[in-house]
């Protein structure tokens, strides 16, 4: 759709973050008073994401051709050189430069990137971001120091740095003061999380202590993980602290070891169905998702048929799959790479099984009860992350509802208003 004339528009590409980051974009530009003005938020994770964002700039001074065009994001970071040389294109701004709360001023640069890899804080306003009404999503670590071989992002958000405890108190304090009954703790490499900030806080230790400094937040979910830095707080919290949803993700991204020794990964498929074991142990109705990569270079039927298999050994329920493309400047853009329809027959196999893991796990959730988050008009998420939508949760949207399973339907339940 056409972004409307005379306003403040952004176009967000890309992950959770990106659009957590528009949301103080909107109200940094609105702040500054400019108009008619377009914020293409761009992601560089893949090449196509970068050739998607292209299009759309191009595309958009078509529509808009009296508008200003400001490029920022991961892919403006990267080569703010290549954004700039486009003429529709206004402005550049860099991660760090796009949140500063004068970015959008009137005579500002044309291009503005700062070195992100100097960057050491996390600023206050990285914080929070909001879906909907209902869950808040609050950013406690960002950037990365790992350098996985398909991955160009740490060169978009810099190093790995951290909130400090006493702030992710006080931000929660308050989300939960307004109504939010859901908070996800979130980051770039969430388990990450306290190596840079003094006494080094694991991930578990500053959500132990954020659950009983908040005793009156409902829930509390953890983004993205990687089982290779899950610590022993985080099992401990499984197994003790309800508040803490029985969901969680893991970013594993393949099931072959070789495949994950050429990825630089730091866990192998062993260290993947551990901790899944163990963690079921410790909660036994736990369900977990997952990223998974189909055709990475090298990549032969043997190794796929290990990154299909693990779907079941690890017993995942929600699979997020990513078609391998290659990254200019990534290790693994000069490695052998797999012809392009295998990668795409792979990624659709790998989405069936996820698919085929989802409902059967959904069917299993028939005649039992819920707790539900409603997110609006009656549809929201349980304590699983289970999509659900309820017959008679009208004007409950924000409430988390107890509720019975009447049927899976697709991909999500259908439940009753207890």
């Amino acid at each position: 759709m056409t972004p409307a004339r005379n306003t403040v528009d952004i176009v967000t590409f890309g992950c959770r973050l990106n659009a957590y980051e528009s949301t103080v974009m909107r109200a940094n530009a609105a702040a500054s008073g400019v108009s008619d003005t377009i914020i293409v938020n761009t992601c560089a994770v893949t090449a196509e994401a970068e050739r998607q964002a292209r299009q759309t700039v191009r595309r958009l001074r078509r529509e808009r051709p009296g508008a200003q065009i400001v490029v920022t994001g991961c892919a403006a970071q990267i080569a703010p050189e290549r954004w700039s040389a486009m003429p529709e294109v206004d402005r550049v701004l860099g991660n760090a430069d796009k949140l500063l709360p004068d970015a959008f001023a009137p005579g500002g640069a044309k291009v503005a990137v700062a070195d992100i890899m100097q960057v050491r804080e996390t600023a206050g306003h990285l914080v929070e971001g909001f879906d909907g009404r209902a869950r808040a999503f609050v950013e406690v670590q960002q950037g990365c120091d790992h350098r996985c071989t398909f991955c160009i992002i740490p060169y978009g958000r810099g190093p790995s740095r951290s909130v400090a405890i006493g702030a992710i108190v006080d931000r929660v304090r308050s989300l939960v003061a307004a109504g939010y009954r859901e908070v996800v703790l979130t980051g770039v490499d969430l388990t990450a999380y306290g190596a840079d900030l003094p006494g080094r806080p694991s991930l578990g230790q500053m959500t132990r202590r954020l659950l009983a400094l908040v005793p009156d937040l409902p829930r509390l979910r953890l983004s993205s993980l990687d089982p290779a830095e899950m610590d022993e707080d985080i099992y401990r919290l499984l197994a003790e602290e309800p508040r803490l949803m029985p969901h969680l993700h893991l970013s594993l991204q393949a099931g072959d070891d070789m495949i994950l020794k050429r990825m630089k990964r730091r866990h192998s498929r062993a260290d993947a169905i551990g901790a899944a074991e163990r963690a079921r142990r410790l909660r036994p109705d736990l369900v977990l998702g997952a990223d998974l990569i189909a055709g990475f270079p090298t990549e032969d039927e043997a190794m796929f048929a290990n990154t299909l298999g693990h779907v079941a050994e690890v017993g995942l329920t929600w699979l997020h799959v990513f078609p391998y493309s290659p990254r200019p400047g990534t290790p693994a853009a000069r490695m052998p790479q797999v012809p392009g329809p295998v990668v795409r027959e792979r990624a659709r196999l790998l989405r069936e099984a996820g698919a085929a893991a989802a409902g059967a796990y959904l069917a299993t959730r028939v005649g039992t009860a819920a707790s539900v988050l409603v997110e609006a008009e009656g549809r929201g998420h349980d304590a699983h992350f289970a999509p659900v939508a309820i017959v008679g949760a009208a004007g409950l949207d924000g409430r988390v509802v107890a509720c019975r399973i009447t049927a899976a339907q697709d991909d999500r339940l259908l439940a009753v208003a207890a």
